[in-house]
């Protein structure tokens, strides 16, 4: 495959002078990689975006935004939030679904130096106090069924003003048309590039969610990464064809399908950012449904649909899915947990437009820190691509000792698009950030190619009888199966070995399947250690977070060892 024009194409990428030149800034007390022609904050990202006027903007359902009509949207919410005595270094939280109002309360809030503070809509009654106390927001957009929640705790809003969108204002709850109703101005803001642009919580699947702080800096990084993730390898394979592209020709204006929530940096940070940046239209759903999915790629003529893994494969999968017209993706694929490498052949040969692509990264680095597509990614379908040009990358030992090349060990990344740290908690700042390097968590290998290999979560890995069992593996297999549309691996209490292997699965519709055949087909796919011992088929969805990432803790919980076959 084509690594050397890869090589090539990033040091020329990236050279002085060029786009995306690298030099190292003081950021923190630390020396940290950065791009030296990066906007210095988000600020200058979304007022550059007035130039798009009556392009299509937001699209939900029946309803069409253009970016004039949104600009006009965040001034006259800057100028609300301003008399409500909203300032620079203020919170303002939005807790509702991916309704057309979320940008532009979000373009509003971070132009005028405000943190966005982004709560999951999953949030039960107790979550969403346990957020509002943590982060101390001055204003709060909510939903109808937010707003239900929030009221479930008298009280817990303080002295923070709600506003009600798309629903009826309570006594006490500005009605969101008086919040837009007056005409405004975007005030003047010199904002610092590491003030807080957004706070987004972990996913909490374990005690109570940390705020994370993803700073202006952070997310023009993220954006950056992005757009020279995708000019390197389409300038690596050009130079390797040699069929250099149209200097002159204007490249496709983006359309995405965002099918995950604008409270995570996979939608906003990652989907909305790298679109408005170039005019491109966002189309917004209620809920996620494959079925509905495949409506809106050929009504709006989607370019690009990116969410967990799980989405792109029940859209290739779907009874629709043969009579859709899906002739304008041209990329398909997934963040959020890894690709399976079975899935990004099936992208690449299910839709004759549209490549795979994937990008590896967290909340704590404001969106990815790898991304690789197309020929890079089909040539080694189980890599997450390399770390973008922003990042310091290292695998560690269990004593943060660097391992030798291509050996396991967890995944450390320092640079600019990494958090400040978790609002409120010096003491889990301190565990995940060492001089500058984030933890995130993750056993990687990196290949002599520079390209990154997750093997699995560091926590979430199954230690049987002294043997490492990555979950990630034993799902890979799983998912081989032409028969299994939802796998999820995990560790059961084992007396003898400490733990064994166990595996909830769900089926494609109309597809049957024994336990007995599917251990078979994966013993000629891994060792029999491997293989789950215990094997639950589910009729219904495998249950998931707000991030769309399954819930092991909770199905450890419940299914139970003699019930499985």
């Amino acid at each position: 495959m084509h690594y050397r024009q890869l090589k090539e194409a990033w040091a020329e990428l990236t050279a002085p002078g060029m786009p995306f030149e690298i030099a190292l800034v003081p950021v923190r007390g630390q020396m940290l990689r950065a791009y030296k022609n990066a906007p210095p904050s988000v600020r200058e990202l979304w007022l550059s975006t007035a130039a798009f006027g009556d392009r299509d903007y937001l699209v939900y359902e029946d309803e069409r935004l253009t970016y004039a009509q949104a600009h006009e949207t965040v001034n006259r919410l800057a100028g609300w939030l301003t008399r409500q005595g909203v300032k620079p270094g203020d919170r303002v939280a939005i807790a509702m679904r991916n309704y057309p109002e979320w940008m532009p309360i979000y373009w509003a809030c971070v132009c005028m130096g405000v943190a966005v503070v982004g709560m999951n809509a999953w949030w039960v009654a107790d979550e969403m106090a346990y957020g509002i106390k943590d982060a101390a927001p001055k204003v709060i957009f909510c939903d109808g069924e937010r707003l239900e929640r929030l009221f479930e705790k008298p009280g817990v809003a303080g002295d923070a003003k709600i506003v009600a969108v798309r629903a009826e204002a309570p006594e006490g709850v500005i009605p969101w048309d008086e919040a837009i109703a007056e005409p405004g101005e975007m005030p003047q803001a010199s904002i610092d590039p590491d003030a807080d642009a957004c706070i987004f919580y972990t996913s909490g699947t374990t005690g109570f969610p940390k705020g994370a702080q993803l700073t202006h800096r952070g997310c023009i990084a993220n954006l950056m990464n992005m757009a020279f993730a995708a000019q390197a390898q389409a300038l690596a394979l050009a130079k390797a064809t040699g069929v250099m592209p149209d200097p002159n020709a204007a490249p496709p204006t983006p359309v995405a399908l965002l099918t995950t929530p604008l409270f995570h940096v996979t939608a906003n940070n990652c989907g909305a950012y790298a679109v408005t940046a170039n005019g491109g239209k966002l189309v917004l759903m209620y809920r996620w449904d494959a079925g509905e999915a495949l409506k809106l790629i050929e009504r709006e003529r989607v370019t690009s649909m990116s969410g967990v893994p799980t989405m792109a494969r029940e859209v290739i999968n779907h009874p629709s899915f043969a009579t859709t017209d899906t002739s304008s993706l041209m990329t398909l694929g997934g963040g959020g947990a890894q690709l399976p490498p079975d899935l990004v052949g099936k992208i690449d040969s299910a839709v004759p437009t549209a490549r795979p692509n994937t990008g590896y990264g967290m909340t704590e680095t404001c969106g990815i820190i790898t991304a690789v597509s197309a020929d890079f990614f089909v040539d080694k379908p189980d890599s997450c691509g390399p770390a973008m040009p922003s990042f310091e990358v290292k695998c560690v030992d269990d004593d943060g000792n660097t391992v030798a090349p291509g050996q396991i060990g967890e995944l450390w990344v320092k640079g600019t698009p990494v958090i400040k740290g978790y609002i409120n908690r010096p003491e889990a700042t301190a565990e995940s950030i060492t001089d500058g390097w984030l933890h995130t968590g993750d056993v990687a290998r990196i290949d002599e190619d520079d390209f990154i290999f997750i093997v699995d979560r560091k926590k979430d890995m199954v230690l049987r009888g002294g043997e490492n069992v990555y979950c990630a593996e034993v799902e890979t297999a799983l998912f081989s199966h032409p028969s299994v549309a939802e796998a999820c691996a995990f560790g059961v209490p084992d007396a003898r070995l400490g733990e064994e292997v166990g595996a909830a699965v769900v089926l494609r519709p109309g597809h049957t399947l024994d336990a007995g055949t599917l251990r078979e087909h994966c013993a000629g796919i891994m060792a029999r250690h491997k293989i789950p011992r215990y094997l639950w088929f589910r009729d219904e969805t495998l249950p998931r977070n707000a991030s769309g990432k399954f819930l092991k803790r909770e199905l450890r919980e419940t299914l139970k060892p003699e019930e499985a076959a």
